[in-house]
């Protein structure tokens, strides 16, 4: 026989039953709770530059850019961690110690004595740099093919690029017999002015080494050009020269030198002439090696890349504003012409 249910049994029956809800819907929000506490942190990127950040702006994007066909995307599945020098290169050390206490997973450097102060730091971050010179001759890795260690990357080739600009400031100033080169001997510049100078010499012209590792020397090296009437200045390339862009910009225009650079951004800045490596393009290779790293590969395996992607910038006006009239056949070569 059964018999109904009394008040109080009803009433306990309904307690039991909301405990047990309470602890099924507790359970149930915790599963989320517990699966994000297996998840692995996401990885973090140290950038390192010795430039500045308003200077390089189209430089990270490109950079992220490469990250992104890595199926990287910043803020969703990796972050990164921006350090600038300056044009200090005294406080590398200092920036890359900080970024190694960040726990970064890889380090992305740019410019030689970067690359080196990363390397001094760690023997276990992976490293990809991007330097303008061979980086087996300063020491970073055993060969381009076979890296070794744990520093992979590009190199630009800023020195080898010496003897065309030598021509092509040669074919715009066919009278001239003497030119100059500014660069940074305290950084990769002694290897592009021996490359700037051999090359001349081949063309049958003097190139003098000005040396500008301050801004008293850069005011310094623009003095010692009216001095000795040069016929054309070539600038290095160099992080420190870079980050005083718009002011060696303006001393050529002041002093009415004929200058070819290494970087477009000079010649958008009001330069006359640039020709070098594609610099966006570079940014992005190290932004997909980066990617590649992250994704598990070591940088031992593999080999240091070299551009394939070279501009010439021109710009008119600044031509104009020198009396200068650019030969056709440089024209017509031009991968930019700024009107």
């Amino acid at each position: 026989m059964i018999r109904p249910s009394s008040p109080l049994t009803m009433l306990l029956s309904r307690h039991t039953r909301r405990r047990e809800f309470i602890t099924l819907l507790g359970g149930a929000a915790a599963w989320p709770l517990a699966a994000r506490a297996q998840q692995p942190a996401m990885p973090v990127i140290g950038y390192l530059s010795g430039r500045t950040p308003e200077e390089s702006a189209d430089d990270a994007a490109a950079f992220r850019q490469g990250l992104n066909e890595m199926d990287y995307i910043v803020g969703r599945n990796v972050a990164i961690e921006y350090r600038w020098a300056e044009g200090q290169y005294d406080r590398l050390p200092a920036l890359v110690a900080d970024l190694i206490a960040h726990k970064v997973t890889v380090l992305s450097v740019f410019g030689p004595p970067t690359a080196l102060a990363a390397k001094a730091a760690t023997v276990t971050i992976p490293i990809v740099f991007d330097v303008g010179v061979d980086p087996v001759d300063i020491g970073l890795v055993a060969s381009l093919n076979r890296p070794g260690g744990n520093l992979t990357g590009m190199t630009l080739l800023t020195a080898s690029l010496g003897a065309k600009r030598v021509g092509l400031l040669r074919e715009l100033i066919p009278k001239a017999d003497l030119m100059a080169v500014l660069v940074n001997t305290t950084s990769e510049g002694m290897t592009q002015a021996k490359d700037v100078q051999d090359a001349a010499r081949k063309a049958g012209l003097r190139a003098i080494v000005l040396n500008a590792a301050t801004d008293a020397d850069i005011d310094a090296a623009f003095a010692t050009l009216s001095r000795q009437r040069i016929g054309g200045l070539m600038v290095g390339g160099d992080q420190f020269l870079d980050t005083r862009r718009d002011r060696i910009v303006a001393l050529a225009a002041r002093h009415s030198m004929p200058t070819i650079y290494h970087r477009r951004d000079f010649v958008v800045g009001g330069g006359l002439m640039s020709y070098g490596t594609s610099i966006a393009d570079v940014y992005r290779q190290v932004g997909v090696y980066t990617g590649r790293i992250l994704k598990g590969e070591k940088p031992a395996d593999l080999p240091v890349l070299q551009p394939t992607k070279f501009e010439l910038v021109i710009n008119l006006r600044t031509a104009r504003a020198l009396g200068l009239t650019i030969p056709p056949g440089i024209l017509a070569i031009a991968d930019e012409v700024i009107e």
